[in-house]
């Protein structure tokens, strides 16, 4: 079953089970899938539907970091509800170590010499660890691995 299938059962069982707080955060997701859809008139696979579950996920930790700066808990806590729900659709993150043991081979595998290969490490990454890694993390980690080198 694809990720967009399993969102839309998802929908149809919180409907069933009168989950109102889950339901919201799941139009959300297809929402935002229909608009990215229509707008560039195509079929979105998995991976760009985790894209877009990804990028809602950062928005949702934005928010939440400004609204306890705010002192709006009540806010937060519709936010973090809402993250809840959004980090389901992602695969299982990866632990430090193993995000650090790919920054590693992909140092050795890009021949990178310092950080102005950055942006060859980086490819090499993005594909592997997007959504399974915090990317400005796996970032710092490289920056920090190139200035060793």
């Amino acid at each position: 079953m694809s990720l967009k299938e399993q969102i839309t059962e998802d929908m149809k069982a919180a409907m069933r089970a009168k989950e109102a707080g889950k339901l919201g955060t799941i139009r959300l997701i297809t929402a935002a899938i229909k608009q990215k859809e229509v707008d560039e008139r195509i079929e979105l696979d998995d991976a760009q539907v985790q894209a877009i579950i990804e990028k809602m996920i950062k928005q949702r930790k934005d928010s939440i970091s400004q609204f306890q700066a705010g002192g709006r808990q009540d806010l937060v806590d519709i936010e973090q509800a809402e993250l809840a729900v959004l980090t389901t659709y992602m695969p299982s993150a990866l632990s430090d170590g193993e995000v650090q043991a790919e920054v590693a081979a992909a140092v050795a595998a890009s021949g990178a010499a310092g950080p102005q290969d950055m942006g060859k490490v980086m490819a090499i990454l993005k594909p592997k660890l997007a959504g399974r890694a915090d990317m400005t993390a796996v970032s710092g980690l490289v920056k920090a691995a190139l200035t060793k080198a």
